[in-house]
């Protein structure tokens, strides 16, 4: 099933209200939690728990409500730390073990090379080895070929790409399992997005246990864009991490206030928050659109259980577990744009962009 429109305007009490709290909720927060980044979680969780409670505080109390909840989130994070405290010298303290044989792990890098090397074409292993081994440069192996120097320096680059993940299986003793693996991994390694996107690298890698092992030493080492940021996500700490990521990039744009900061935190959370309840694993990009329009972009996707009813999940005060969390209503009403698709069987998929200067 697919829901898209753009997100409504905030009701009385809802976001906008809350929105306003955000400088006391931080001051309340910062005046009994002295490390920054532990205070900013806690201000993110009192900011959730004061959303989902919005439409049933009566009118005026909003902020009695939020100072309370402030406080109780704080308390609560005294206690947890508490009790880890009392409960560190349970803690064993492995001794590290003895570092492998050197020589072994030399001899299996090399064989693991070797390998490789062997499951390139001729074309290709020729290439490497004049290039990396002989020295020679793109121009001199263009005239021997008959070829252009860009033509030579590309190909090079795909035997580069080809040869780490044949590296990679060599080293790990495994094949991959379906024909689809290959390609993907291919697309990884050469960070070509394009072919990414053609081969359905993301959805494939939520599919596949074994690239998906493979494939984030690739990811580690593929050229970084500045506009994106991927995490993945299989539990409570990537949501932190997710929820950081997207409002240090949407920061970078310049034309986000700090309280459009925090709700664009806070609709990440939220839809992580659903991967790790409902799915158990997935995957969040962040992208940062400025074009004509500019904005953020979040896609939240898993290959999860899906949802049955698309619709019935968008309504307010709909939920299938016992949670303080706002879901995918209150995620929808933070952003300025929301779609959905879901398939049950085959996992979900959300967008969520917020434009510069829409509310």
């Amino acid at each position: 099933m697919v829901a898209a429109e753009p997100a409504g305007r905030s009701p009385d009490g809802g976001p906008d209200a809350v929105a306003s709290l955000i400088p006391m909720v931080r001051r309340i927060v910062a005046a009994r939690v002295a490390d920054a980044a532990t205070a900013e979680d806690l201000v993110q969780e009192t900011l959730v728990r004061v959303l989902a409670a919005s439409g049933r505080v009566e009118s005026g109390m909003l902020e009695p409500y939020a100072i309370a909840t402030a406080r109780n989130v704080v308390a609560t994070a005294w206690r947890e730390r508490d009790r880890q405290q009392r409960n560190q010298h349970r803690v064993v303290d492995l001794a590290v073990p003895d570092p492998p044989d050197d020589d072994l792990l030399a001899a299996e890098e090399r064989a693991a090379v070797a390998e490789a090397l062997a499951r390139l074409s001729d074309r290709d292993r020729q290439a490497l080895v004049a290039h990396e081994v002989s020295g020679r440069d793109t121009r001199s192996l263009a005239t021997e070929a008959g070829s252009t120097a860009g033509a030579v320096a590309a190909q090079l680059h795909r035997a580069r790409a080809r040869l780490r993940v044949e590296y990679l299986l060599a080293r790990e003793h495994t094949e991959p399992p379906t024909e689809r693996c290959r390609p993907v991994l291919y697309a990884l390694s050469s960070g070509d997005r394009r072919r990414q996107r053609e081969v359905e690298a993301a959805r494939h890698l939520l599919e596949c246990d074994v690239c998906a092992a493979l494939g984030r030493p690739l990811v580690e080492r593929a050229p970084q864009r500045e506009d994106e940021v991927r995490i993945p996500i299989g539990r409570d700490a990537d949501v932190v991490a997710a929820r950081q990521a997207a409002r240090e990039l949407a920061a970078r744009l310049g034309c986000f206030s700090p309280t459009d900061l925090t709700l664009i935190a806070t609709a990440v959370s939220e839809v992580t928050r659903n991967i790790v309840r409902f799915a158990g694993s997935g995957e969040v990009v962040v992208e940062v659109l400025d074009g004509t329009r500019r904005g953020v972009q979040v896609t939240a996707r898993d290959t999860g259980p899906g949802i049955p009813d698309v619709e019935r999940a968008l309504q307010d005060g709909y939920s299938t577990y016992a949670g303080l969390g706002l879901g995918l209503p209150g995620a929808r009403r933070l952003m300025d744009e929301f779609a959905i698709a879901s398939e049950v069987g085959r996992g979900t998929t959300v967008t969520m962009t917020r434009w510069c200067g829409e509310r």
